[in-house]
């Protein structure tokens, strides 16, 4: 895959991965009660799911950018709306963590099981890689090769960003339970996104 494409595909997924959302939420809030040494079961199955998710988005587009012309254009432009909306819940997130989003005590194969729960059971983030997708891949060339460059694309930023993540949760507690710095973290990233949504735009 071009490069550049790669870029923009990591730099878009950094910024919504980054975002304090539901699974991140749930990781802070587990790191802060109990600390990190639990958490790698919940992080595998995280990264395993959004794999999936973005498998069945590069394939499923794959086939409609071959077949539905008209209607992939659409989806290009429902795309970037789609970007904006969610760097408008992102500048208006809430910022309370839910302490009680992962169980207190749990086994390894436990904590796998909830963090395949929480992605696979996220339907958002199949709508976020259908809406980002079509805007930086050529999906009618798109080879094994190309997906290949996407997943291990995806799994860098995930971990790197997830581990951060981890790192300042169990280095900083009390500014990661501070309201003003998930609110600024939050608008940030919707920044960010909305500039995104508008260079495809454009």
């Amino acid at each position: 895959m071009d490069i550049t494409a790669l870029a923009i595909f990591a730099g878009a997924l950094f910024v919504a991965a980054g975002s304090p959302g539901p699974s991140i939420a749930a990781l802070v809030a587990r790191v802060i009660a109990r600390g990190p040494r639990d958490v790698l079961p919940f992080l595998a199955a995280m990264w395993l799911g959004e794999a999936v998710w973005l498998s069945l988005a590069v394939w499923g587009l794959a086939s409609l950018a071959l077949t539905f012309h008209a209607a992939f254009i659409v989806l290009k432009w429902v795309g970037v709306g789609y970007l904006l909306f969610l760097a408008w819940k992102m500048w208006h997130a809430p910022v309370a963590v839910a302490a009680d989003a992962l169980p207190q005590r749990a086994s390894g194969a436990k904590m796998f099981a909830a963090g395949l729960a929480v992605t696979l059971g996220n339907p958002k983030i199949m709508v976020f890689y259908l809406a980002l997708l079509p805007t930086i891949v050529d999906l009618k060339a798109v080879s094994v090769i190309g997906w290949a460059e996407l997943t291990a694309t995806m799994f860098a930023v995930l971990i790197a960003v997830d581990l951060a993540w981890v790192l300042l949760a169990a280095r900083a507690r009390l500014l990661l339970k501070s309201p003003p710095a998930v609110r600024l973290a939050n608008r940030a990233s919707a920044g960010v996104m909305a500039g995104a949504a508008t260079a495809i735009a454009t």
